[in-house]
């Protein structure tokens, strides 16, 4: 059944100006919430300040793992959770995600490496922890035969090879969004919460629409999602009711900035280097022609929407790269750079890479039920946002059943184009097999693009072309006016920028006239869109 398309910031389709729960925060955690929530039939209204991952959830290093090294500071909880979230994400959405190993290089005489028995101990943990279905284990390699030596420096003579996954981060917060969506919830983007009075009868939450028009929504309860500015929402944004305190908790902020670069290597396993510092970066292969190196871990003091890249940071990124590959990676190479910031919870550690990683649910109750959500990450979304809905349930005095763990995410119902599931990798591999059936007139590389963004929805994409011409023009190389429409009316985006670096990541792949053709039509075509209604706020 065709999704509605999302409503404009300000759009109303009733006068309706109440919900169950209101969601502030448009990242990873706060769509699954909402989407979790409208599933189990509350009414949820979700709304983001910019647009939905512009942050932290489209900034990180795009992986689903277990976090190998935090077996070393004794995470075992949480490394647990988060292996066993795996392959419950890979099979919700195999177009968005899949496995990817890992090749982890030694050098029996650099004194900086961990000893081979703890990485063997260490790895024994990865494989054992939860249950694998999909994943392989791991085992050892010898560099000098296999492929992923060649790159590597000669006295990398052995190594070791594991499995975790890749994900399309910003993808995966969108689907959460769609998803919420399409069970009941309204998402507001770039609308932001100015105000939210909290008493006996519920919250008062005053929301400001992108032309600055302001309207006000009543809700039962309130889930603050907002990531870095989580802790600042509840000392700045939110009244208590008399007599109470909202903020008990502090947030340490680090920022984790990455690089890309022209690739620097052909085979398709990722690298897990160990550096002298006992920090660890990634080598993962990106977008085709390139590779993703990261990340820094720099404590940041400051808005963390102004979080940039430092020189030292390329550098440091560049240098320990340096010291695994024969060719050195140059900082003069670099072709992208991001940064994210990491909301975690404050545990007094010295160093920001030894900040647990591990999320904390805080629900208060004195008044209207308020659940803020404290650190986590990316692989643990899923089950941070049942756990959330539990609560907020139970705040709301109807705890409601647990729905999402089996569930594909939109898109990743793959059976209508292949038939009953197999694998993950191998089923993408059959989807993208029957749309070329299908769509014989796609070139080949625009199909596996369009089947790894969109999968089983590809279809409200092309719509009912049967040419490459009926896609509409080629605004720039291998995007059309058919795709461009499509994530506008379906799927939030407003700008060049929501197109080419996070509903994609094709800004990488085209050259500044390219893009600018995509800023010109994404700025036509929303001037030609009507001007939202701003009465009222639908939240069913």
């Amino acid at each position: 059944m065709p999704i509605a398309p999302p409503a404009s910031p300000g759009h109303s389709a009733s006068t309706s100006q109440s919900c169950d729960v209101l969601v502030v925060g448009g990242g990873i955690n706060g769509c699954g919430i909402a989407r979790d929530l409208a599933g189990r039939g509350w009414r949820v209204l979700l709304a983001e300040q910019d647009d939905l991952a512009a942050h932290t959830s489209s900034a990180s290093t795009k992986l689903i793992h277990g976090g190998l090294r935090y077996l070393e500071y004794r995470e075992f909880a949480l490394v647990r959770k988060a292996l066993q979230e795996r392959e419950v994400l890979l099979k919700s959405a195999p177009h968005i995600m899949w496995p990817l190993r890992f090749v982890m290089p030694h050098d029996p005489k650099a004194n900086f490496l961990r000893p081979v028995w703890m990485i063997r101990l260490g790895l024994f943990l990865y494989d054992h922890l939860a249950k694998r279905e999909v994943l392989p284990g791991s085992r050892g390699v010898d560099l000098r035969q296999h492929p992923t030596g060649a790159p590597l420096q000669p006295g990398f003579t052995r190594g070791f090879i594991y499995s975790d996954g890749w994900v399309d981060d910003a993808r995966l917060v969108v689907l959460n969004a769609l998803d919420a969506q399409a069970r009941g919830a309204q998402v507001l983007t770039r609308t932001r919460v100015v105000a939210a009075k909290r008493s006996a009868d519920g919250w008062l939450a005053t929301l400001r629409g992108p032309d600055g028009t302001e309207r006000q929504v009543q809700a039962r309860a309130l889930v603050n999602a907002a990531g870095p500015w989580a802790e600042r929402f509840l000392r700045d944004t939110a009244t208590p009711a008399a007599g109470e305190a909202l903020a008990t908790k502090h947030l340490r902020l680090v920022k984790g900035s990455h690089i890309v670069v022209p690739r620097c290597f052909e085979h398709d396993h990722a690298y897990i280097f160990q550096n002298p510092d006992k920090r660890i970066i990634f080598a993962i292969p990106y977008e085709r022609d390139f590779t993703l190196i990261g990340t820094t871990d720099q404590e940041l003091h400051g808005d963390p929407r102004g979080a940039k890249i430092a020189p030292d940071e390329i550098a440091y990124l560049c240098e320990q790269a340096s010291r695994y590959f024969t060719r050195p990676v140059r900082p003069e190479e670099v072709v992208w750079t991001y940064s994210g910031v990491r909301p975690l919870l404050d545990d007094a550690a010295g160093d920001p890479s030894a900040v647990t990683r591990d999320y904390l649910l805080e629900t208060q109750t004195g008044a209207a039920p308020l659940l803020s959500v404290w650190g986590g990450k990316i692989t643990t979304f899923r089950k941070l946002a049942e756990e959330a809905a539990d609560e907020v349930g139970d705040m709301l005095g109807e705890r409601r059943k647990p729905w999402t763990e089996g569930a594909f995410l939109p898109g990743g119902d793959l059976r209508e184009w292949i038939g009953p599931p197999q694998r993950p990798d191998t089923d993408f591999e059959r989807l993208v097999q029957t749309i070329g059936q299908r769509h014989p007139w796609l070139p080949r590389e625009l199909t596996r693009r369009l089947a790894r963004a969109y999968g089983s929805r590809i279809g409200l994409v092309l719509g009912k072309a049967e040419s490459l011409a009926e896609l509409g023009a080629e605004v720039a190389p291998g995007l059309h006016e058919a795709e461009l429409r499509y994530l506008a009316e379906h799927e939030w985006a407003r700008s060049a920028d929501d197109v080419l670096w996070r509903r994609s990541k094709l800004g990488l792949h085209l050259n500044e006239d390219a893009r600018q053709r995509v800023l010109d039509w994404m700025t036509k075509y929303m001037n030609e869109q009507p001007q939202a209604s701003s009465a009222g706020v639908t939240c069913s």
